[in-house]
């Protein structure tokens, strides 16, 4: 028990070291020269992994910004799962959830954050079994409920998240929603459609309520946006899903 306690103990500092080595000394008996080859490995790994994963929000920090708050990230985190690729997931978590704001942050750091990690969550996602692609490809979208396709996201920012990179970095939110869909399309490729209020609503109602038909979610809308005319509601709503189920994120309709 006394070796096992031994070891369990030297791992625990080995990881304290790797994690922050200013505020964790190195372990006894273990040479700087070699415990660096880990410091080295671990950290730089991550560094690279995150700047990969999060290529605009890299380039709006120089080295020094990138690598302390990464470094605080590895340092503080305790990561939930062993798999490297869903890092990227957990780093927006912290962002979001966790780690205080700091002098210096962009205003904008979690909601980019979470904008370029999507496209990374939609590429490796997993395939939908095919019962979940079971539709109607060519009927009407009026007259049976919409089938969304589990590979695409409704998503809306205070911030224009799209739009951001060095050349044009906002100081505060634009004042009104940024509504966006992401998806991977039949080509596997991710892509971004940004999209007014009202088709994100439509779309959100249509994943809330999946036995409604697209007439009755559309009608929905007309009666929350007080609408005098009805049928033109209807007129466009169909126009938006023929033209949502054109570039599959709307697959067809549900088989009843």
């Amino acid at each position: 028990m006394a070796e096992a306690d031994h070891r369990q103990a030297l791992q625990a500092a080995f990881a304290a070291h790797l994690r922050d080595p200013g505020a964790h000394p190195l372990p006894a008996g273990i040479d700087d020269r070699r415990m660096a080859i880990y410091r080295e490995l671990f950290f730089g790994n991550l560094l690279g992994l995150l700047g990969n994963a999060f290529p605009v929000l890299r380039r709006l920090h120089d080295d020094t910004a990138w690598t302390a708050l990464v470094g605080d990230f590895f340092s503080s985190h305790r990561a939930r799962t062993p798999l490297f690729h869903r890092l990227p997931e957990e780093f927006v978590d912290w962002l979001t959830d966790v780690r205080p704001p700091a002098p210096g942050d962009l205003p904008f750091l979690a909601p980019l954050a979470h904008y370029e990690w999507v496209e990374l969550a939609l590429s490796t996602a997993e395939d939908p079994p095919p019962d979940a692609l079971r539709v109607h490809p060519y009927t009407s979208l009026l007259d049976a409920p919409p089938r969304l396709s589990p590979l695409s996201w409704t998503l809306a920012y205070d911030w224009p998240v799209h739009r951001i990179g060095p050349d044009f970095i906002p100081t505060a939110p634009s004042g009104q929603q940024t509504c966006l869909v992401v998806y991977r399309d039949a080509q596997d490729e991710v892509r971004f459609l940004e999209i007014n209020a009202v088709t994100a609503r439509l779309l959100t109602l249509a994943d809330e309520q999946p036995e409604a038909t697209g007439a009755d979610l559309l009608v929905q809308i007309a009666e929350e946006l007080e609408h005098p005319d009805v049928d033109e509601v209807l007129a466009a709503g169909a126009e938006i899903l023929d033209q949502l189920r054109a570039r599959g994120i709307v697959l067809g309709s549900r088989r009843r």
